[in-house]
């Protein structure tokens, strides 16, 4: 089976958020398993920058047409996938050595973010992932890849399907080629002016209410939805909740007509990249049989963020994307009555410039005992993971959720809300705490119950043991993702 994953971003190469640790980790365990399987993603200017000395121009560069205009395309690959160079006859020597490709364009993707800035997103996404989608597309004509399975992620690659049953329908290299779109959150749409019709090169036949249109607008997303042989979400519970108004997003009567194509595969984690026994970025190992290394990263994390107190004070953290789709707002309001009944906070996050301002503010006035990093370091990531006593992830909605099972991973007990995949992944009272509502007050009764616990030393042993004890990896959710591959056919 030959499969291609096409998505914005993918781990090592590029990322925002829990997309690119399923793409790259999915990619990585087909490879694993010898599968041959294909991962495009865009040349970021921060993914060239990082990964200079790793990433070549393969010499194929080819134009890509937005309405009237020809946009050109330069195709990179890494180095230690093909030691040769392209001379007019390789393409097909290129192919057979090569498995990660990276569009190319200085236009699009030479720019200091992959998707917008703290103040709103690039006013030419559309342009930017209509070009994508059909790089990806014409590379596989010209390399003569002929895939089993293209499988497309969210939003920014959503048109892929849709051209696969129209604009590419004819092409040779896709007759037995069927689409599979995951999505990865639903409240991101990629909705852009009717206008961006004419830069996709697709029929207006396809703008009304059962097609591309979405209250005036082009959907990318719904393009992916109604396209697509197979659609995945991340979690059973997303699955479901999506086919309701609460959760679809205006989508939710598209995907009940779609029904029985919509599958729920649970994430995993790279238990390479978390594990508490061979962290590299821990300055003390553990596992559930020896604890004593955790209670030492905690010190050590302490001491990073300035923290008063002892390493009994219970300390509680977020490692998210300051948004109120993660339950940052109900946290900030949150923060006095949690300090007050002792604990320390320590928030690492980007995000809404407005939830920055808050969190800095919340740091001046509760200095020593919050700890607040703007922005994403990998190394502080993993201490924070390991140091802390409660990981809170009070979601106003959660598709799947990446850090709760980091957390528990390494013995951090997650603290809730009873949604999504987070319903799917934490069992109530024995690996963490679920609560109800979307308030402070619910998010405080869910901490009341876990810090109760904490109180007790061998019943908080006992928790900890309960969520390393579970398995998060890949294995399972890989196979499925096989099982559907082979059911779209």
């Amino acid at each position: 089976m030959k499969i291609a994953i096409v998505t914005s971003e993918a781990v090592p190469f590029s990322k925002t958020g829990g997309l690119a640790d399923v793409s790259g980790t999915l990619f990585k365990q087909y490879c694993k398993m010898g599968i041959e399987a294909y991962l495009f993603v865009p040349l970021y200017k921060k993914t060239a920058e990082q990964f200079s000395d790793e990433i070549q121009y393969t010499g194929i560069s080819i134009e890509i047409p937005l309405a009237e205009a020809l946009k050109k395309c330069k195709m990179f690959t890494l180095k230690s996938q093909t030691t040769e160079h392209r001379t007019q006859n390789t393409d097909k020597k290129l192919l057979a050595s090569g498995r990660v490709f990276f569009i190319g364009s200085e236009e699009y993707f030479d720019r200091d973010e992959l998707y917008g800035t703290p103040y709103g997103d690039y006013p030419d996404n559309d342009q930017r992932f209509i070009f994508f989608c059909k790089a990806v597309l014409e590379l596989c004509k010209r390399l003569e890849i002929i895939l089993d399975v293209i499988h497309c992620n969210d939003w920014q690659t959503g048109l892929i399907p849709l051209y696969l049953k129209t604009t590419y329908k004819d092409a040779d290299v896709f007759k037995l080629t069927r689409s599979v779109l995951t999505i990865h959150n639903l409240g991101y749409q990629g909705i852009f002016p009717s206008q961006t019709m004419e830069l996709t090169g697709l029929g207006w036949e396809l703008f009304h209410m059962d097609g591309v249109e979405f209250y005036g607008s082009m959907n990318f997303l719904k393009a992916g939805i109604i396209g697509a042989d197979i659609i995945t979400t991340v979690s059973r519970t997303y699955a479901k909740e999506i086919l309701a108004p609460d959760f679809g997003f205006g989508l939710d009567g598209i995907l009940r007509k779609r029904a029985e194509s919509l599958i729920g595969i649970q994430n995993g984690i790279d238990y390479k990249a978390w594990n508490a026994s061979k962290d590299r970025f821990l300055p003390y190992l553990y596992n559930k049989q020896r604890l004593s290394g955790k209670l030492k990263c905690k010190g050590e994390l302490m001491k990073r963020c300035s923290l008063k107190g002892e390493t009994k004070t219970p300390l509680l953290c977020f490692i998210g994307r300051l948004a109120s789709q993660k339950g940052i707002d109900i946290l900030i309001d949150a923060v006095s009555e949690i300090i007050e009944m002792g604990a320390n906070i320590v928030i690492i996050g980007k995000g809404e410039e407005y939830y920055h301002s808050l969190l800095k503010h919340a740091e001046g006035r509760f200095a020593g005992r919050f700890f607040f990093y703007e922005g994403f370091d990998e190394a502080l990531a993993h201490l924070v993971y390991a140091g802390s006593d409660i990981f809170l992830m009070p979601s106003k909605y959660e598709p799947c959720g990446l850090g709760q099972m980091i957390a528990m991973r390494y013995g951090t007990i997650p603290v809730a809300r009873r949604t999504g995949g987070l319903v799917d992944t934490i069992d109530d009272g024995l690996t963490g705490f679920l609560f109800e509502e979307y308030t402070a007050a619910s998010l405080m009764s869910g901490i009341k119950r876990a810090l109760g616990n904490y109180k007790d030393k061998k019943l908080w042993t006992a928790l900890i043991k309960n969520a390393m004890s579970i398995d998060f990896s890949w294995e399972k959710s890989t196979l499925k993702y096989l099982e559907i591959y082979g059911g779209a056919n």
